[in-house]
């Protein structure tokens, strides 16, 4: 939201959230950058949703694998954008994105955290394709993410921090040096890791339109 918001000053953006300490949050933060007039946050539960139309753009990202409901939410999404309205979904893939058990048994290093909410094992890039279309989008674009430069930046900027983190607090002292000398490596994957055509990856990017 915060990057959308920097994009361009006449946007006006909603962030959508059922957890309302989060809302709050994000509005008092919105509020003291002085961008509270385009940017608002609001309780919602998006397979409720019932706006209609007025959205040129929709982003999801990592929400859709911790719906039951997916369909039901598509065509809610579907019903609150204009014609030629675009929606860009960010979620984990059938390949070990979101298989909360298998990171469990093998890593047991406290980074469960991201997927134990999660209510499926990730999409197929053919599945979520034609939920997509069931839902009334056309013009479907999906893509493997965290192919293998995906996967390397994001052991170096997420997982090895937060091992270190919870082996010692004294962590907490070295961390921006840590990230120092790794962001840079990171972020040069991470232009590969969306740059890139990759046969197979633990996440998925999609791209849909009304």
């Amino acid at each position: 939201m915060y990057y959308l918001s920097s994009k361009n000053k006449g946007w006006h953006i909603t962030g959508v959230d059922v957890k309302e300490e989060q809302v709050k949050d994000c509005n008092e933060f919105f509020s003291r950058i002085k961008r509270q007039d385009r940017v608002q946050f609001q309780y919602g539960d998006l397979t409720k949703l019932s706006v209609e139309g007025g959205y040129d753009l929709v982003v999801s990202v990592d929400v859709m694998e911790h719906i039951e409901d997916d369909e039901g939410v598509l065509k809610n999404l579907y019903q609150t954008m204009n014609p030629g309205g675009m929606i860009i979904i960010s979620t984990p893939s059938d390949q070990g994105g979101s298989d909360a058990h298998h990171h469990e048994a093998e890593h047991d290093d406290g980074v469960t955290g991201f997927i134990d909410e999660h209510v499926r094992d990730g999409y197929n890039l053919q599945e979520i394709i034609q939920k997509l279309k069931k839902a009334g989008f056309k013009d479907v674009d999906a893509r493997y993410s965290y192919g293998w430069p995906g996967k390397i930046s994001w052991k170096l900027s997420m997982k090895y921090p937060i091992v270190m983190l919870n082996a010692t607090k004294v962590f907490f002292i070295l961390l921006p040096f840590y990230y120092l000398i790794t962001f840079p490596f990171s972020f040069v994957l991470n232009i590969m890791d969306v740059r890139g055509n990759h046969k197979k990856g633990t996440g998925l990017i999609v791209k849909a339109f009304k």
